[in-house]
């Protein structure tokens, strides 16, 4: 067990990338987004220039990041496999489960729009940015207090963080009609 803390660092060093892709491709979509509505050529050089970015981020940094957090995580519990027996590792299971599955919708976002099919709006994606932050503050909470026990705070903590987000996105999206440069 020697190397046990070497694993554990390196599930949190991709952890960290594997969130930080997943927190800057929906901006990335968002600019694209936006991009797709200018003018020629401004249209076509904004949209090369995104889509190139958006494909670094996405197949060098965040899909590789998922894949070896993943990997650590499974070999830690491998090398702990009481953790299976807690109830709030099974809850962060079932967020891990909730992050792939929001990792899978963003590909197809990220397909569409190397294809340059615009499906949604900018204002859907500023949106969508949020799950991750929702899905970490669930994640990094239970394992810190490692207790699933406390639903009505944790639940209610939620509920606060959404509605933060909404007023904070409403009033960003205020100032942005006042200031379209903001």
């Amino acid at each position: 067990m020697e190397y046990y803390n070497y694993i554990k660092s390196l599930h949190l060093i991709f952890v960290i990338t594997w969130f930080a892709g997943l927190f800057y491709i929906p901006r990335l979509f968002v600019y694209q987004i936006e991009a797709s509505h200018k003018p020629s050529p401004e249209k076509e050089i904004l949209g090369k220039q995104l889509k190139l970015m958006a494909k670094r981020l996405w197949t060098i940094i965040t899909w590789p990041s998922a894949i070896l957090a993943t990997i650590f995580a499974i070999w830690l519990l491998v090398l702990q496999p009481f953790w299976l027996q807690q109830p709030w590792m099974h809850v962060k299971l079932a967020f891990v489960v909730l992050l792939i599955i929001y990792q899978l919708k963003t590909h197809q976002f990220y397909n569409q729009l190397q294809r340059d099919e615009v499906t949604k709006t900018s204002n859907f994606m500023r949106l969508w940015n949020e799950g991750a932050t929702f899905i970490l503050f669930a994640v990094v909470f239970l394992v810190i207090l490692k207790s699933a026990i406390n639903w009505l705070f944790g639940l209610i903590g939620i509920i606060v963080l959404g509605i933060l987000l909404m007023l904070g996105f409403k009033i960003y999206k205020n100032i942005r009609a006042n200031n379209p440069d903001a």
